[in-house]
């Protein structure tokens, strides 16, 4: 799937900043299941489309879900 020269594809909101949510809450894996690859790597800033601030937060958020067994680590 290659682009055409000269066209774009539009650069994807927030999904955070979109349903105005301030803290990212871990507690959610439902939501946070969304931002992981099949193997279980967090989807970078790029991909997902998240803005700097909620990406970091996204992130710690996806640590803290596994650390208390709320997410698995990967995913084979």
């Amino acid at each position: 799937m290659r682009k055409e020269k000269g066209k774009r594809s539009r650069k994807r909101a927030c999904s955070f900043c979109v349903d105005k949510i301030e803290q990212v809450d871990f507690k959610e894996a439902v939501k946070l299941r969304r931002f992981i690859t099949e193997r279980g790597k967090i989807l970078p800033r790029r991909i997902s489309g998240n803005c700097a601030r909620h990406q970091r937060q996204l992130t710690v958020a996806i640590k803290r879900a596994r650390n208390v067994a709320l997410l698995p680590f990967t995913m084979e």
